[in-house]
């Protein structure tokens, strides 16, 4: 596990049916080593700070393996690292074997897994394929967020040495797939909420969804009571 390169950018302003938007998904690799910090990368910013960044999404990793499911399923050729938006391009960390709360030391910083990544239509405009976004989120090669546990330098070629396995062991697949093609699966949603170390976002998700479950089961006691309460 390693990284191939190290992306940033501090955003640009693009049109966008008609209008300006600032994003920061036009990434460009890095020459040397750059300060890991608690909040991002030197010399890269989040343009949306209420759907990106923050602590729980310091930093973005990508596999380079999805890279080439991406150009044959696209037939495309061209990609430079960065091309999805990612801070770190990397190697052998694929969304099977990468789990909520893995620990990894990564230069002279130390990284935790926290959730996968959300792609938004921002993503579309980079790729220039509008329906790109949920190509990507459906084939659950989505990539995953990072928290700076302890800040430091990195740079292309610094391995990813896994500290710990997340105890849970619920994969980066395993979650995405849960959140966002599995939503009657409530047991699942129950378990993922043991997590110590996923997002307050997917956690707020999940708990939402149990929420208005209960409101349903509540409105319907038959559901609840497992079948109808008037039979004789």
């Amino acid at each position: 596990m390693q990284i191939l390169s190290v992306n940033v950018s501090m955003g640009r302003q693009i049109d966008y049916m008609g209008k300006k938007v600032r994003t920061g998904i036009f990434k460009e690799p890095v020459r040397g080593r750059v300060m890991l910090r608690r909040l991002n990368l030197d010399g890269d910013a989040q343009s949306d700070l209420i759907n990106h960044g923050g602590i729980y999404k310091a930093v973005y990793a990508y596999s380079a393996e999805d890279y080439g499911f991406w150009q044959r399923e696209l037939r495309r050729d061209r990609f430079t690292f960065g091309q999805f938006g990612e801070n770190f391009t990397v190697r052998e960390m694929l969304e099977d074997e990468i789990h909520i709360g893995d620990i990894f030391r990564v230069g002279s910083a130390k990284v935790e897994v926290t959730q996968p990544r959300v792609p938004c239509y921002k993503l579309g405009i980079k790729m220039e394929l509008a329906g790109f976004p949920k190509m990507f989120l459906a084939s659950g090669r989505v990539g995953f967020m990072l928290r700076v546990l302890e800040e430091g330098e990195v740079g292309a070629g610094d391995s990813f040495e896994r500290l710990t396995v997340g105890p849970e062991r619920v994969s980066i697949r395993e979650i995405n797939h849960l959140l966002h093609f599995d939503p009657d699966n409530l047991a699942g949603v129950r378990q993922v909420l043991l997590v110590k170390a996923l997002s307050p976002g997917w956690r707020g998700s999940f708990e939402k969804r149990l929420a208005e479950a209960s409101k349903q089961a509540r409105d319907r006691p038959e559901i609840a009571g497992g079948g109808n309460l008037c039979a004789p």
